[in-house]
């Protein structure tokens, strides 16, 4: 009975690490088009392509009808990725 016990335990600790990493990238400090690597995997990542062949769109932040942040997943790795710094920031 123990060992059952063990290796369920077991189990969901490696469940538990195998969870997919979410980055989080800044487009205010890319340079460029608006391509960017993947930070697991090196993939590039551009805005350009409408293919979803290297990215999916998981979800879209909105603020006073302007696009505030953007939630992609890797195609290639499956990194969740967080892109932030479409807004302008305010000056101070």
């Amino acid at each position: 009975m123990k060992a059952r016990r063990r290796g369920k335990l077991k189990m969901m600790k490696k469940s538990a690490v195998k969870k997919e990493m979410a980055y989080t990238i800044d487009l205010v400090k890319i340079d460029g088009d608006g391509a960017f690597p993947c930070p697991k995997c090196g993939v590039v990542i551009s805005p350009d392509d409408e293919t979803e062949e290297v990215y999916t769109i998981l979800e879209t932040k909105v603020k006073n009808d302007e696009l505030a942040e953007l939630t992609l997943v890797c195609n290639n790795c499956g990194s969740k990725i967080r892109l932030v710094g479409f807004l302008p920031q305010p000056e101070s």
